[in-house]
């Protein structure tokens, strides 16, 4: 059944909508959006965006709202995953001037399972307010991975906009900290539920409002949505100091900051719930957000319309169509590749094991874009230009 450009099912507990067609979901995600659905404390409906793939426990790119609980694995591992943007005022970058910026963006942000060699300044960590266990134990840990990119989808990526402007933009976590904080409290969810004698998947295990850890998981998963802000924010200032020692005179505007692995307290249909986003983007009316593709596709950064149904969210970027497996078995180097060159993007393809991350192994984000009309509107398209990866 279709509605105003959504799919919509009716055979569960509460409807499910979904911003492109069922057929176009892989099995796995459609059977956890089902048990979503079916949830006794889920709110009103399960809304899918179109870029959803499976995920654990929850699909990727799907929003639950909740009455009472909060679930640790409805907003996942990577706490506070997200987007930043940034735009200079250069309006064109030759070949050689991109390669050495990238270098030293390579020289001094470690990617993938690296950190720094030295603890990096104080300062750009968040203060720790409260009682926060996982927090305090991971802390000095943490001053080595903040300004740290992480590997996976993660990235820097360098790009032209349709504005006239080179933009920076960068996509990553809250590394260890929120990793750790995460299972931590999905293990405890699933021991209370148990102790209980609830009927629940320990997928979905979820903390309720009369435990003490139901306040003890929302501030350190608040504290972790600040550490991958700090992240992020390290990372563009190294970025930027990278682009000053080739363009002394650059200057710099218009940072976004959107993350989309987060459990926020907002108001749906005249009541307070709690609404988790996994690999979902806050799109409120006016609200700037990025939705980027895949390395040596468009990104783009948009306003949101505000739609309810939505729960006022969006798509957080193109979302895979194969497993990371799956992509290194299947995809060929040479083709991937190629296909880069051809657009005169500097890549980070190098072997048979970065096909993961390869833009054959993900959705055509011209077509989640399509399916999200209703959701935001684009009010600026990015090509990429060089793409840093873990």
């Amino acid at each position: 059944m279709s509605t105003n450009g959504k799919t919509l099912i009716t055979t569960e507990k509460l409807p499910i909508k979904l911003w492109l067609d069922a057929e176009q979901m892989d099995t796995g995600a459609l059977a956890q959006a089902r048990n979503l659905a079916n949830l006794p404390f889920a709110f009103k409906h399960i809304a899918i965006m179109p870029d959803t793939h499976q995920g654990y426990g929850m699909p990727i790119g799907a929003v639950l709202a909740t009455k009472g609980v909060i679930i640790p694995n409805a907003v996942g591992v990577d706490i506070g995953c997200g987007m930043c943007s940034l735009r200079t005022n250069l309006t064109e970058i030759d070949t050689d001037d991109l390669k050495e910026i990238v270098k030293i963006i390579r020289a001094t942000i470690p990617v993938g399972f690296n950190r720094h060699q030295t603890a990096q300044d104080e300062a750009w960590m968040p203060k720790i307010q409260g009682h926060l266990p996982i927090v305090k134990q991971e802390y000095s840990n943490a001053l080595y991975q903040i300004g740290t990119l992480g590997s996976g989808n993660h990235f820097i990526e360098i790009q032209h906009g349709s504005d006239g402007y080179i933009w920076i933009m960068i996509h990553s976590g809250s590394r260890n900290i929120g990793f750790t904080v995460a299972n931590h409290y999905h293990e405890i969810a699933k021991q209370l539920n148990q102790a209980a004698g609830e009927d629940i998947s320990n997928d979905l295990a979820y903390l309720p409002e009369s435990s003490e850890y139901f306040e003890l998981y929302r501030n350190e998963m608040n504290y972790c949505l600040e550490f991958a802000l700090a992240n992020r924010t390290l990372m563009m200032e190294r970025a930027k100091a990278a682009f000053r020692e080739v363009f002394p005179e650059v200057e710099f505007s218009n940072f976004i900051n959107k993350p989309h692995n987060f459990a926020a307290e907002e108001q749906h249909f005249g009541e307070t719930v709690i609404v988790h986003r996994k690999g979902a983007t806050r799109a409120r009316k006016g609200e700037w957000g990025m939705i980027p593709g895949s390395q040596g596709t468009r990104s783009f950064l948009v306003t949101g319309k505000g739609e309810a149904q939505s729960f006022e969210s969006c798509a957080h970027g193109a979302g895979r169509i194969m497993s990371r497996a799956q992509a290194r078995k299947t995809l060929d180097v040479k083709t991937e590749v190629k296909a880069l060159q051809e657009q005169g993007v500097l890549h980070a393809i190098r072997s048979r094991k970065d096909l993961d991350e390869a833009p054959g192994s993900y959705k055509d984000i011209d077509e989640v874009m399509h399916n999200q009309q209703d959701l935001v509107d684009i009010q600026i398209e990015l090509q990429p230009l060089a793409v840093i990866k873990g």
